[in-house]
């Protein structure tokens, strides 16, 4: 029976240090338990250029944290914005085409 009371002595411990760990977090990280939010200096910052491209979104890569993003759906976000700026790249193409027809149209009237 002693070696069950010695288990649940140090089982008691360790949940009421495990408390403490998690309070001391807390009350220092400003909400976050004991460093499990910071961020790690070694990785690069996600950034897009200034006129991205879809390929651009595809090659986006985000750091992996414990409280991280639901990966499923970072993944379908970037899915819909890379579909959004090819379909916006290739309606500007053609709206170009289409002012450089009417401009070649319009010089051939002229003169």
């Amino acid at each position: 029976m002693g070696g069950v009371s010695f288990f649940l002595v140090f089982l008691a411990v360790v949940v009421v240090g495990a408390a403490a760990l998690l309070a001391v977090g807390l009350s220092r990280g400003g909400g976050s338990a004991v460093g499990l939010d910071e961020t790690v200096p070694n990785l690069p910052p996600v950034l897009l250029p200034e006129q991205a491209a879809p390929s651009d979104v595809d090659n986006v890569r985000f750091a992996l944290s414990l409280r991280g993003y639901r990966m499923d759906q970072v993944d379908q976000v970037l899915d819909e914005l890379r579909d959004q700026l090819a379909a916006k790249d290739t309606e500007i193409a053609g709206l170009k085409r289409s002012l450089e027809t009417a401009g070649t149209r319009d010089e051939g009237t002229e003169g």
